[in-house]
């Protein structure tokens, strides 16, 4: 919990047969997660813990094999090899294979929250960093999941709006900002290789999906309710 560490980095190690995840981001910022791999691990294996944490780059990792754990959070109890609770952070070319529930989980919730509570933070309205080249395969249920929603907006915190009278002023409206998931591929997954639940402007470019057992890709509902002056 140290704030911005442009410097730090976790980079090319194995981790292996742990009781309590493999890489906990904690409220920090532009932390490097590169070329590692997690085997065999307990609850959520790369684990962005409070919400608050942005501007952190995942890539090329591997976790395989994520196991429940019945002593962690309640979440833990359905782990993801990627639990994401905001989503302006970079997840490229990662692997997440083998999990008892989850590979990529985006868990976001309307403020951050434990010791990094911020009624200012947002994360469901938050805009997309990066999420490019990503695998899921061989999951118990869902390559990548959005769960409870992801609504992004220029101003995370502040409800959708436009005023088509005061153009002038960049304040007057709240638009939809653009989230792009490229290049995914999801496949032998228990349910879906995709499933987005309750989302705004949100686009899947260059999807890959076969063999998984419900769908390829599903949304459940999209939401772009837009309120004030048309």
């Amino acid at each position: 919990m140290i704030g911005t560490v442009h410097n730090s980095y976790v980079r090319g190690n194995a981790i292996q047969q742990t009781y309590n995840r493999a890489v906990t981001i904690h409220a920090i910022h532009y932390l490097r997660i590169i070329n590692n791999v997690a085997y065999n691990t307990m609850g959520h294996t790369f684990f962005i813990e409070d919400g608050i944490e942005t501007k952190n780059v995942l890539e090329n990792n591997l976790a395989l094999l994520t196991r429940r754990s019945w002593s962690l959070l309640n979440t833990d109890n359905s782990p993801g090899s990627f639990w994401i609770r905001n989503p302006d952070n970079i997840f490229k070319n990662n692997h997440a294979a083998g999990s008892e529930r989850y590979g990529f989980w985006f868990d976001l919730d309307p403020n951050s929250d434990g010791p990094s509570y911020d009624p200012n933070v947002c994360p469901i309205n938050t805009p997309l960093g990066e999420f490019k080249g990503n695998v899921a395969h061989s999951n118990g249920r869902y390559g990548l999941r959005i769960f409870r929603g992801l609504v992004p907006r220029e101003f995370p915190c502040k409800a959708l709006f436009y005023n088509a009278t005061n153009l002038a002023d960049p304040y007057a409206s709240n638009h939809l900002i653009t989230a792009t998931f490229e290049d995914y591929t999801g496949y032998k997954n228990g349910r879906n290789g995709a499933i987005f639940e309750t989302v705004g402007d949100v686009r899947c470019v260059n999807f890959k999906t076969a063999d998984n057992l419900l769908a390829g890709i599903e949304y459940s509902l999209t939401d772009q309710t837009v309120e004030g002056t048309a």
